[in-house]
């Protein structure tokens, strides 16, 4: 199974979920990325906060995703993470929550955190615990109000740092053009899930990879 605590060679393609599914139907899209798709990674991340809505999705895409031997990486429940025999948790908070998680899951699970555009942040989660990092958005997502990740701070960041880091947010085929050579994994979501042929669209996004 693949491990992203270990930073690759080229950068690689970590698939984030939508925030709400149809179970059935997105399955069987998942299962077909997966097969035509070099994914090193897959993170649920519902907007849903009820354990038991979010442990029923788990259960059937931890299916999907090991029978591939990808790991599958839960946004945010800690607590579900063993239950669910999952791989990882993402921690949406920064540093702030690692060290927590670091003590309740052990050293064997993967845990990540989302740093927005600090790469000091970064650092202290990294000092914290955490196996990767994500730093983002790299461009204009439309919500409003977000810091965009600098360039520099990859660069810096891909010198001075082995900790893997994840570009993720506002992904275009420029982006990873640019962002490529200092970055790990390209966390790659909304961008394809609002297209009506998510595989088709995920091809051409990560065409600069190729």
């Amino acid at each position: 199974m693949t491990d992203i605590s270990d930073a690759p060679q080229t950068p690689q393609v970590y698939l984030v979920t939508p925030p709400t599914i149809e179970l059935s139907s997105f399955n069987a899209t998942l299962a077909g990325m997966l097969d035509e798709v070099e994914i090193a990674c897959v993170r649920l991340a519902l907007a849903a906060s009820d354990e038991d809505d979010v442990s029923r999705v788990a259960d059937v895409l931890r299916e999907t995703s090991h029978a591939r031997d990808i790991p599958l990486i839960l946004d945010s429940h800690v607590r579900l993470i063993e239950k669910l025999g999952l791989d990882g948790v993402h921690l949406t908070d920064g540093a702030r929550s690692v060290r927590y998680a670091r003590k309740e899951l052990g050293a064997d699970v993967v845990i990540g955190a989302a740093c927005g555009a600090s790469r000091h942040e970064g650092m202290n989660a990294g000092e914290s615990g955490a196996d990767y990092i994500a730093l983002g958005p790299l461009t204009d997502t439309g919500l409003g109000g977000e810091e965009l990740a600098a360039l520099d701070d990859f660069q810096w960041w891909s010198q001075m740092i082995e900790l893997p880091v994840v570009a993720e947010g506002g992904l275009t085929v420029e982006a990873i053009e640019t962002y490529a050579p200092f970055s790990d994994f390209f966390a790659i979501g909304q961008e394809v899930w609002k297209s009506d042929d998510p595989l088709a669209s995920l091809k051409s996004l990560i065409a600069p990879l190729s």
